[in-house]
């Protein structure tokens, strides 16, 4: 709301300035994302450009970048990633030991939740940004005890100067202090170290097996008798825990105070999913749509700019096909949680872990699981989990052109081919964007079934005068959605016979008694009426004797 109110204080109403600033801000999380892979993901600075284009591309952007109400997704995101690079840069990546890295910054630490408190206010999923910390710390930042125990030195190959052969084999001195050795590196999980007997026992089995086996060593490693006690161990990284856990917990009762101790109220309308009696409905609808959001990010082909009112149906049985998706959905996430893991045990393969957490933990407010929310889908609530997308998506090729050596020119000319395309998309759909018809018919044409883009259209095309259209798609709404009480009341308001016009308006307050237009209307409606009541009985009253007059008065007032 800041944001809007400066932009109106120094541009005006203009709406070319609000666009553009949506467009620097997307630019700006363009850039800083890069940035973020660079330093906290990717090994090759290659693999971070590739990323922060993929995802500059993306057709899933369009809405919240176009439209005004999605500023807050945008900046939220830069917030985000902000928040993100400052608790890495918090935290003394330099260290290596047989405890966890403590913190070498206190003002990063505090930038970082100052950040993220930012984060939160312009959009609720901002809040997420501290469980990725916590997590990526645990699993990241807090692996150097384990890289010691393997006896190993990690180095991020290709970002060290060229050095002959000889000294290549020399490990650098090291200073030790207090038990504590510090070597000049960047990131954690930036190369192997030998491979132990172990590790060449375990590199013939498969991703589960190589899983279960880095898990069972890791928690070896952690409880083993000959280190110290694990909460002494994990002392450091506990005090940040504490400090970001009691930080998020205050800062959730003051937004939970400010709204006044309730969340919000939604209707059936927003998301019918919620208000169905049967939990099995529930759950399947709502686990399918979190397969629907990742088929969006993965092939933009249908976006629409409101997804409500009948156009997921809901999912009342299990032999439903669109389980299916469900049940891939849940393979695909498996495979790749046992592919992090099982990488876990080569330090290695970071790219997995953030990928998935900045896919997984932005969504989570938006998946129902805790709360109940206002939409059906909604592209814009994508932008921040499409991150983790894109960052998962350029790891994937990575790995298939370096299996498929061969074939690499013709995998990075289909990706080129996917970048065109995807960029064509991103044009196609703004264009979508620049009038109300253009966009209210664009939701006709693309969600024919939802009852909802209809009805937004046909409020266009009574504000237009074309009240014959109008009608025709009010009728639309009603039949796709009879329960419609705003479609009802606004049909009531184009028709010209009184009788069916109340009859509308008494249906719309039947389905929602609170319907104060609908309330409004029909009390207007018998203002008007017994207004031209007494303008008749005036006229009679003048022709005709005083009992006539008297009688016809009591009928009116009956009537009214």
């Amino acid at each position: 709301k800041l944001g809007k109110w400066l932009n109106i204080l120094l541009a005006g109403m203009n709406p070319f300035y609000f666009h553009a600033v949506n467009v620097i801000l997307h630019c700006l999380v363009t850039l800083v994302l890069m940035y973020t892979c660079d330093k906290a993901v990717f090994k090759d600075c290659r693999l971070a450009f590739v990323t922060a284009l993929f995802f500059a591309v993306h057709p899933i952007h369009t809405e919240a970048v176009t439209g005004i109400v999605g500023r807050a997704d945008v900046l939220a995101c830069l917030l985000f990633l902000l928040a993100f690079l400052s608790y890495n840069r918090s935290v003394d990546q330099l260290y290596v030991g047989e405890h966890f890295p403590p913190t070498a910054s206190p003002f990063f630490l505090l930038l970082s939740l100052f950040f993220g408190t930012c984060a939160m206010l312009v959009k609720e999923t901002g809040v997420t940004v501290f469980g990725v910390c916590l997590v990526y710390d645990f699993f990241s930042l807090s692996c150097n005890g384990l890289k010691l125990r393997n006896g190993g030195i990690h180095r991020r190959p290709g970002r060290q100067p060229a050095v002959s052969p000889s000294a290549s084999l020399q490990v650098p001195p090291a200073g030790r202090e207090n038990g504590k050795h510090r070597f000049a590196h960047r990131g954690t999980w930036s190369s192997c170290h030998p491979a132990s007997p172990e590790e060449q026992q375990s590199s013939g089995l498969s991703v589960p097996s190589k899983a279960m086996w880095a898990i069972r060593r890791y928690c070896c490693y952690l409880t083993a008798n000959n280190n110290q006690n694990f909460l002494y161990t994990a002392r450091p990284f506990l005090k940040r825990a504490a400090l970001v856990i009691s930080y998020v917990i205050l800062v959730l009762y003051f937004r939970l105070w400010i709204m006044g101790g309730s969340m919000p109220m939604f209707s059936e309308q927003d998301n019918p999913a919620s208000f169905s009696p049967y939990l099995l409905t529930r759950f399947l609808t709502y686990s399918y749509l979190l397969a629907f959001n990742a088929w969006l990010l993965l092939a933009p082909i249908t976006l629409c700019y409101d997804w409500q009112v009948g156009s997921i149906p809901l999912i009342e049985s299990i032999w439903d096909a669109r389980n299916l998706a469900t049940v891939f959905l849940v393979l695909v996430m498996t495979l790749l949680s046992l592919h992090c893991i099982a990488a876990f045990k080569k330090l290695e393969h970071k790219e997995v872990l953030v990928g998935l957490l900045f896919l997984v933990f932005p969504f989570i407010p938006a998946s129902n699981l805790f709360f109940r929310v206002g939409f059906v889908v909604a592209e814009r609530v994508l932008y921040m989990p499409s991150m983790g997308y894109c960052i998962l998506f350029v790891h994937g090729l990575k790995k298939l052109s370096t299996w498929l050596s061969k074939w690499r020119i013709t995998i990075l000319t289909l990706f080129a081919l996917l970048l065109l395309l995807f960029s064509w998309k991103t044009v196609k759909q703004n264009e979508i964007w620049l009038s109300r018809e253009s966009l209210f018919s664009s939701g006709v044409k693309t969600l024919p079934h939802n009852a909802k883009v209809h009805y937004n259209y046909a409020n266009f095309l009574k504000d237009q005068g074309r009240n014959i259209e109008a009608i025709y798609h009010y009728k639309t709404a009603l039949k796709l959605y009879p329960r419609h009480a705003s479609a009802l009341n606004n049909l009531g308001t184009l028709t010209k016979d009184v009788v069916e016009a109340k009859d509308y308006y008494r249906q719309a307050l039947q389905l929602n008694p609170q319907h104060n237009r609908a309330l409004f209307n029909l009390d207007l409606l018998g203002v008007e009426f017994f207004k031209d009541c007494s303008s008749s009985i005036t006229i009679l009253h003048q022709q005709n004797p005083p009992c006539f007059c008297e009688d016809s008065v009591l009928l009116a007032g009956r009537t009214a």
